[in-house]
């Protein structure tokens, strides 16, 4: 139970990687607090999941792109829990297209959720956790902001902004004991991965060299990780978890 007493809060927890991240962190003794935008059922059936490890769970309706929203998940964290110790940036969607055909609403709907929601969480964070001279940030980026991907530009360049945002504030914030780091997953087992035809997921696996995609539940125990007392020096890096994808 490394993250007894700990309390966490997972943006986009409800589904896919953050409800893997939020389960992972429950399990290891935190309570978490997470954010979903529309999937009300999934929300309740986290909550219950959670208390069945034993740890309090409070799903929060909101709207990633929304600095007052986030500022009032925030709030209501911190008014509930009294303190809060991980934050864990995982809210994120796609608008994939190619460039000459992709509309403005597209790469303004992916930017804005992608990367300006890290913004606004981690700006309305940081001051709690400098108060407590302690936290853990954890941004989740994508190998497709290490190595881009056609038809993706705008994933890409939300997810490769992240990872300069993530070094730039692990700098900023060093000095209070808050530690800013990202991981970059590859190919997850998640609904968008299982859309894929047997075409498309031979030619995904084809590109991975451990040649099979990932579990969310590995990405989550990086997250984990990064998370507990055995990161406790390590502070403005990226993790792959991609199966060797960005070698």
């Amino acid at each position: 139970m490394v993250l007894e007493g700990k309390i966490a809060l997972v943006t986009g927890g409800a589904r896919g990687i953050g409800r893997a991240i939020s389960l992972e962190l429950a399990k290891a003794g935190a309570d978490v607090a997470f954010t979903y935008k529309s999937s009300s059922h999934l929300a309740e059936s986290l909550v219950s999941e959670v208390a069945a490890l034993g740890r309090k769970a409070v799903g929060i309706e909101a709207d990633a792109v929304s600095m007052a929203s986030s500022a009032e998940v925030i709030d209501r964290v911190v008014r509930e829990f009294k303190r809060l110790d991980i934050l864990v940036n995982n809210a994120g969607i796609t608008r994939d297209n190619l460039l000459l055909r992709m509309q403005e609403e597209e790469w303004d709907a992916v930017i804005q959720t992608n990367l300006k929601s890290v913004f606004n969480y981690t700006k309305a964070a940081a001051r709690t956790m400098m108060g407590q001279r302690y936290g853990r940030i954890i941004n989740l980026s994508s190998v497709v902001g290490l190595k881009g991907n056609a038809g993706q530009s705008n994933y890409a360049a939300s997810k490769a902004g992240i990872i300069g945002f993530t070094k730039s504030i692990a700098k900023e914030l060093a000095s209070r004991n808050i530690l800013v780091n990202a991981v970059a997953p590859g190919y997850i087992e998640t609904d968008m991965t299982a859309a894929l035809t047997e075409e498309q997921r031979k030619a995904v696996t084809d590109a991975i060299p451990l040649k099979r995609v990932a579990k969310p539940q590995e990405v989550a125990r990086v997250i984990l990780f990064l998370a507990s007392p055995d990161a406790d020096y390590i502070t403005g890096q990226v993790i792959a978890v991609d199966g060797g994808m960005s070698v």
